[in-house]
């Protein structure tokens, strides 16, 4: 009797050890480099907004936040890393739009957009702005409107690839303003800015930031901005909600995912480190040089917004039969 009863305690010791490990574990997260793979290369907006947030999540929590840039296929090699890896809390990947766009557009993903990651919370948002060479006889968007519907497909827009968030905004503008408009792809940012200066394309709807410098030197001209808040760098330019076009409200997002399976309390931490990060002067002030602002959201809010992103391109890509390039 008496062994029988030193077994269960035994026993029990063993599994009251068992049992706290997790918790333990998730008690003390982080105790490790956390890997923050970005799926595009360095030096662009994706790229600063990542490496500003690793910098002082690495301040805030005590361990290195090491940005792991993996470029390729859109975005997915980057992010198919992150849903195969180890679902603990130390790979985390940034997710843009064209994130909930592949869901979409591409047919054989290696990954389940749905079911292979966990939102953990959104990040930042950039500013899109409409804008067209000098050249054009359009100063403003009901000029451009009323141009544009006087001579149908003429107008032209140029975009980075044929089928990203680009071909989205254009088919957008299109559906909202009634008109129809010409795509021109271009294979990167250079050549699409450099044929937007020289006349070669009509128009671009793109992120703000890459413009203003041209803007600047009379080589662009700005005519409106999507959705409801103007440009701190441009704030005499109106925006669409101003010009009787409040439906037309895009911008480019940026949030962070982790693989499936991510325990609860390490999701709720990391999502609350994000959102200390993003309400820091300091941060707020180097993200508005690029006219990109905090958009800070939980797992769940993140999760519906990735939810309705995705619902929303996919009637569009439907609509416009857009293919994968």
């Amino acid at each position: 009797m008496n062994k029988l009863r030193a077994f269960a305690a035994a026993f029990a010791a063993v599994l009251s050890v068992t049992w706290a490990t997790p918790a333990l574990a998730q008690a003390s997260y982080p105790n490790k480099p956390i890997r923050f793979i970005v799926p595009y290369p360095p030096g662009g907006a994706t790229d600063t907004v990542a490496r500003l947030v690793a910098q002082k999540l690495t301040e805030n929590v005590g361990q290195q936040v090491v940005v792991d840039n993996r470029p390729g296929a859109s975005g997915v090699i980057g992010l198919d890393a992150v849903a195969k890896s180890p679902a603990d809390g130390y790979t985390l990947g940034l997710a843009i739009n064209t994130f909930a766009i592949n869901a979409s557009i591409m047919p054989k993903l290696p990954y389940d957009t749905a079911k292979d990651f966990t939102p953990v919370a959104s990040l930042a948002s950039a500013a899109f702005l409409m804008a067209v060479n000098p050249k054009l006889p359009a100063v403003d968007l009901p000029g451009f409107v009323a141009l544009a519907k006087k001579k149908p497909g003429s107008l032209n827009y140029g975009t980075v690839g044929s089928a990203g968030i680009g071909r989205l905004i254009g088919e957008m503008f299109s559906m909202n303003a009634g008109v129809q408009i010409t795509q021109i792809p271009f294979k990167g940012s250079a050549q699409l800015l450099t044929s937007l200066v020289s006349g070669d394309i009509d128009f671009v709807i793109d992120s703000a930031n890459v413009y203003l410098p041209h803007i600047a030197a009379g080589k662009v001209r700005p005519i409106a901005v999507p959705g409801d808040t103007r440009l701190v760098g441009l704030p005499v330019v109106p925006t669409f909600a101003e010009l009787g076009m409040p439906q037309f409200d895009v911008r480019m997002w940026f949030g962070a995912l982790a693989p499936a399976g991510v325990p609860p309390e390490i999701v709720q931490k990391l999502s609350t480190e994000f959102a200390r990060v993003l309400a820091q002067s300091d941060v707020q002030a180097k993200l508005a040089q690029l006219e990109v602002r905090p958009f800070v959201s939980d797992s769940a809010q993140f999760g519906a917004f990735l939810k309705a992103e995705t619902a929303r391109y996919a009637e569009i890509i439907k609509t416009a039969n857009i293919k994968a390039e």
